[in-house]
């Protein structure tokens, strides 16, 4: 026996061998390593094979059973099931076992469907060709087969089968371009590089003979991270080492593009591949709705159990006299008299539980999945929120929030690529206090783009001429871009001699506008090969720079550096970041002016970035490289470790100058936020910008306008006077006007009343939210948050990602527990799109790792008004009526069954028949209310949009409130004494047949149950405002269907009964003229309460939605205040001869039209409505304007 393998296996699983649990090794092509270098331990991983299906076909009945009998209301309905077939129920098993097994098949079914589908595609993926390397050859197997350490060939625009480390590519530097669009959307062309000492291995001989180990972290899913490092054997000598990062791993699902072919090894296979692993899904997030939901589930379950016991109870004291306890027909046997009285009690209570336990709707939560599943597709098939600029709609990645769109209180949104394009562009740059513009015109001129200079100073001098240099070249070299190949000709000859522009391939769109903007002002960056930047000078001079190190960058240092040596021998390193992280380690240059001129850049709006160099001399550069590499090649804290170098290296710098890049506002992000804070909901933005950067913009989209007063809660401030002084004297300004904070403070309309804005940075944050020295940091955070409350809009800058997510939590989970909704566009938002109860990404520039990992995607920002506003507003209010009328129409139907019991001795006599009470959920009331949970539109759409303030009639979840169950509750309970009584006296001494016969119970019940059909179907015709084809199919089919369905359950022998005592019942009290008439008189009185008070409350207290539908029913287009003319699309405003320009954040004219309301008369502003020009426009209502009219330009 092997004991080394027993002894190796219990070191790993028992004793928890460290190498095990922190990373891996992993032999290259299964070679040994040499002889007395390390041991050979071989490791079991899991093969190649993709298992995203749930189920197998031996698992599949019972974990899907299991899986639905967790929910509640299923093992409720199942335990009565099971109670009904153990005791002596009234009513038969198959009234309570058919809905269930019709749910519970249903579910299955669609489950089971999506589970084959996910077979299918398992299948395909893992039966797919990959050739790769054995003793020196290239043999083909199918990719389940792969293992861990073989050597794999990927030839271009094949998808990578497996989690690779590049070996070697057909390119002679050893580099491979990648589209990893499947993985994260991005569809830009990504970079990855071999390693050094195996780039050269370029064929199947070749790479066979690679003797190396690779050791790396154990498996996991983030897709941009990776630490590890290859040991290569060079015969008997000791092993080089090299660290491998993100940017020597090829990950499964990506696709090699312009590239011939590569060689990698496989180190994650199967479900251990960062794709894979990436399946699994986020923590669920609960709607307010479903919470609501099951609170009155709760009630319900609580009116079902004292209604039962009430009954045990009035049962036995009606039983206590002997005669009702057993009558001369139906004497007890001996043993049901010496039976224990609590045993009895208990068997009927369980009776009344299974009588009445219909009052729990089990279909309802079927219904409310079907309705989120299909309601989601409305969202995705709007056309109004696709943007043909980018080819992309909206996108659903889960349906259980639909109506949590509808909710949303606070909105916290990015700046860079959510409010703005994330299209930069290079206006200017600043070396040592002189600024450079690029195409400039002087005396009416535009100068070349070589030459385009203006010297806002006077000319440089010569050192400072040397400084100009040296920054136009650190530009050029200081960043990670790529150039297209395909636009090169012979290498450097297109660039060099055609005149036009390189194209620049970058992650970062402010990389390439940098590069551009150099490239105007004459510095043309070429391309990289084998490890050598060149750049063309303004004298069409070639310099080259060796690259020796990138230190990369991050969210946290905000800012890169390269290290390079040049032809001259120097070694460089040049850095490049936001100003707060650049200052402070600058040693020398003109600070004062610079710093001057970043701030006025950043007032007015402009992106801007400081440069710095440094010169190392060969000793300083080797012991730069030497912790440098240490800190690559570890595989514990490598970040940590790296930062700290990186902190060592980036200090002493000589400050350069600085460059300012604009980023225009999207198109209509103004009048998004404008119509969510006329809807009520708060706007923060969150951003990492500097607080001037950041401040311009909110200007600019109108969340802090000209009368806002604005409130800084800043480290400057803070250290001006303690956060304590800070905080209170912000609360007393805020507060000050507490009188005045019930007024409207989100419309920013009213000038006489103080607007507030507040603005953040990262560190104040950080102070705010650091437990105090006597261990309590809540009363900072709730005077942070009571000032917050009374601000109508928050800015937070200089934010780190986590700071994000604080933010929301914070808010998310303050005593009124808000809404809280996350938008942005890059991977620096994923985390408080994940800490918000919607998150929603924007399919922007920086990838689609937001869109991703969000609830919900949108092309552009100015979609969201739409989202919330109108699809949240009709998702809520359909939800929210079909949960109302779920547990109303239920009420109906079982409290008259309760009221039976008084009048049969509570004998648990059912009062409908066993085919009535299967089917009432199931077929005669259910389409009808899924059919107007998909469709009802209680406003159109356009009005919604026009008067965002509509959404506040829904907000803080309205329409579920307690006082608005329990009026359906009261409702539904009205309903039930009438149709009971109603029938009761109806039949009482009353002959109500033509032959003088009575009515027995059986007719009794049906009766009840056909005024029951018809009361709770008009009800829902009753509030259904949009009517459709389908509207009127499904309702009044549904009536029509009862009506044929009792006729042939009545009026045929089914021989599979053994009874049938439904026989006949029907059309006989059809036959009767006092009954047509009780049923038409009953559903008019049941109904009458519910239309008076709809009458009286639309004309006493009207809501603004009931002042908008009474509006619309005269057939008058609706107005709110101050509505915008952009969103009336009606005939009548439109003009043939006048043309509207997009606008941009730097157009000097804007146009706006009012409508308000003054002195019981009508006025609009019109100015200049219908074009930019002076033109005389006419409408059809005749009006007309002349001139150009008044503007604000931000």
């Amino acid at each position: 026996m092997d004991c080394s393998r027993l002894r190796t296996w219990i070191n790993r699983y028992c004793a928890g061998e460290e190498n095990w649990v922190d990373n891996r090794t992993i032999y290259i092509g299964h070679r040994e390593p040499p002889p007395g270098t390390e041991a050979y331990i071989p490791q079991r991983y899991p093969d190649n094979r993709i298992v995203s299906s749930k189920y197998t076909f031996w698992n599949f009945v019972p974990k899907n059973l299991f899986e639905q009998f967790r929910r509640i209301a299923n093992f409720y309905f199942l335990i009565i099931f099971l109670v009904q077939l153990i005791i002596d129920t009234p009513t038969s098993p198959v009234t309570s076992g058919l809905p269930l097994f019709f749910v519970i098949t249903v579910t299955a079914i669609k489950q089971g469907y999506e589970d084959w589908l996910r077979h299918k595609a398992d299948n395909a993926m893992n039966q797919c060709p990959v050739h790769f390397i054995r003793h020196g050859k290239l043999v083909r197997k199918q990719s389940r087969k792969l293992r861990v350490g073989d050597i794999v060939m990927v030839k271009e625009d094949d998808t990578f089968p497996c989690d690779l480390i590049l070996l070697s590519s057909s390119r002679a530097d050893g580099t491979c371009f990648v589209t990893t669009a499947s993985l994260d959307g991005e569809s830009s062309q990504k970079t990855y590089y071999a390693v050094q000492d195996t780039k050269s291995f370029q064929s199947e001989q070749d790479i066979d003979t690679l003797h190396a180990t690779i050791e790396c972290e154990q498996p996991q899913p983030d897709l941009y991270k990776f630490v590890g490092r290859i040991n290569v054997y060079h015969d008997q000598s000791e092993p080089t080492a090299r660290p491998l990062g993100s940017e020597n791993l090829l990950l499964r699902g990506a696709t090699l593009k312009n590239t011939e072919k590569i060689f990698g090894v496989a180190i994650y296979t199967g479900m251990e591949t960062k794709m894979a692993l990436n399946y699994q899904s986020k923590s669920q997030k609960r709607s307010a709705v479903e919470k609501s939901m099951n609170v009155f589930l709760i009630v319900y379950l609580c009116i079902l159990i004292s209604k039962s016991l009430i009954n045990t109870a009035l049962k036995y004291v009606w039983q206590s006299e002997p005669f009702r306890d057993e009558p001369w027909y139906n004497q007890k046997t001996e043993l049901e008299r010496k039976r224990n009285v609590f045993i009895r009690a208990f068997t009927d209570f369980l009776a009344f539980m299974v009588l009445f336990n219909y009052i729990i709707p089990v279909s309802m939560y079927v219904t409310v999945e079907m309705q989120k599943f299909l309601g989601s597709y409305f969202l995705t098939w709007d056309e109004e929120m696709f943007d043909e600029e980018t080819g992309e709609g909206p996108l659903v990645n889960t349906s259980d929030l639909n109506e949590e769109l509808g909710q949303v209180e606070y909105v916290f949104t990015d700046k860079t690529g959510t409010l703005t394009e994330n299209n930069m562009e290079f206006i200017e740059c600043c070396i040592e206090g002189h600024v450079y513009i690029p195409h400039v015109i002087c005396n009416g001129q535009i100068l070349n783009d070589c030459s385009g200079i203006d010297m806002i100073d006077s000319s440089p001098g010569g050192s400072s001429k040397e400084r100009e240099e040296l920054f136009f070249r650190a530009l050029c070299l200081c960043h990670t871009v790529q150039v297209k190949e395909d636009d090169n000709v012979d290498g450097l000859k297109k660039a060099q001699l055609s005149g036009r522009s390189s194209v620049y391939i970058s992650s970062s769109p402010d990389e390439v506008a940098l590069v551009e903007g150099i490239q105007r002002l004459g510095y043309t960056y070429l391309r990289l090969k084998d490890n050598c930047m060149e750049i063309l000078t303004r004298e069409n001079d070639i310099e080259k720079f060796e690259l020796l190190e990138v230190l990369s960058f991050d969210s946290v240092r905000r800012r890169m550096s390269v290290i390079v040596k040049s032809a001259k021998g120097e070694i460089l390193l040049f850095c490049k970041g936001a100003d707060s992280s650049i200052f402070p380690r600058v040693a020398e240059g003109k600070i004062d002016q610079i710093r001057s001129r970043v701030e006025r850049n950043a007032v007015e709006g402009l992106r801007t970035l400081c440069v710095a160099y440094k010169k190392f001399t060969y000793e300083e550069y080797e012991s730069v490289q030497k912790s440098l590499q240490e800190a690559k090649l570890a595989l514990r804290d490598r970040e940590k470790k790296l930062a700290e170098a990186y902190e060592q290296i980036e200090k002493g710098l000589i400050l350069l100058g600085a460059t300012a890049v604009e980023d225009r506002l999207q198109e209509k992000a103004a009048d998004t936020i404008e119509a969510l804070q006329k809807a009520g909901i708060k706007v923060w933005v969150l951003t990492g910008d500097k607080m001037e950067t950041a401040a311009a913009t909110c200007y600019a989209c109108k969340l802090f306008r000209r009368n806002t007063q604005i409130l800084e809660l800043t480290t400057k401030k803070i250290e001006e006077q303690s956060l304590h002084d800070v905080l209170f004297e912000l609360s007393k300004t805020v507060l000050r006007h507490s009188g005045s904070l019930t007024r409207d403070t989100f419309s920013g309309l009213s000038t006489e009343m103080q607007d507030y804005g507040l603005i953040i940075d990262g560190a104040a944050l950080s102070l705010i939210m650091k437990p105090r020295e006597d261990g309590s940091s809540g009363n900072y955070r709730e005077l942070f948050l009571e000032i917050c409350r009374n601000c109508s809009a928050v800015l937070c800058c200089r934010m780190a990602p986590l700071q994000k997510a604080q933010i929301v939590k914070l808010i998310k989970w303050s005593k009124e527990h808000p809404i809280t909704l996350a938008i942005g566009d890059g991977a620096n938002d994923v985390s408080m799109i994940l800490e918000a109860h919607v998150g929603i990404g924007v399919i922007g520039k920086e990838g689609r790792q937001a869109a991703r990992n969000s609830d919900y995607a949108i092309p552009k920002f100015k979609h969201l008004k739409k989202m919330l506003l109108v699809h949240g507003h009709f998702y809520y209010v359909r939800i929210s009526e079909l949960v109302q009328y779920f547990f109303y129409k239920n009420v109906c139907f079982i409290f008259p069954q309760f009221l039976y019991q008084f009048f049969c001795g509570f004998s648990q006599q059912p009062l409908y028949d066993t085919a009535y009470l299967t089917l009432y959920n199931i077929s005669f009331t259910s389409l009808p209310i899924l059919l107007y949970s998909l469709m009802e539109q209680h406003v159109s759409s356009e009005t919604l949009k026009r008067d965002p303030s509509l959404y506040r009639d829904v907000a803080k979840n309205a329409l579920l409130r307690w006082r608005v169950f329990i009026y359906w509750t009261f409702l539904g309970v009205f309903d039930a004494v009438v149709f009971f009584f109603g029938a009761y006296f109806l039949f009482d001494n009353t002959t109500v047949t033509s032959n003088g016969q009575m009515f027995g119970n059986w007719t009794f019940g049906t009766l009840v149950f056909t005024v029951l059909v018809f009361t709770v179907t008009l009800k829902l015709a009753l509030d259904t405002h949009h009517w459709t084809w389908i509207n009127h199919f499904v309702i009044w089919g549904s009536l029509l269907f009862y009506v044929v369905f009792s006729l042939l359950w009545g009026g045929i022998i089914w021989p599979f009964l053994n009874y049938q005592r439904m026989y006949y019942v029907f059309i006989q009290m059809l036959s009767s003229g006092p009954a047509w008439l009780g049923i038409i008189m009953l559903i008019t009185v049941s109904l009458l309460p519910d239309v008076l008070k709809k009458v009286l409350c639309r004309h006493l207290w009207p809501t603004a939605t009931e002042r908008v539908q009474n509006t619309s029913s005269y057939g008058q287009d609706h107005f709110s205040e101050f509505t915008p003319l952009a969103s009336l699309k009606g005939t009548r405003y439109r003009s043939n001869d006048c043309k509207n320009s997009q606008a941009r954040r730097s157009s000097s004219r804007s146009k706006k039209t009012m409508f308000t309301h003054w002195r019981n008369s009508d006025y609009s502003i019109l100015p200049s409505i219908f074009s930019y020009s002076n033109k005389r426009c006419n409408a059809r209502m005749g009006y007309y304007q002349r001139g150009s009219g008044l503007e604000t330009s931000v």
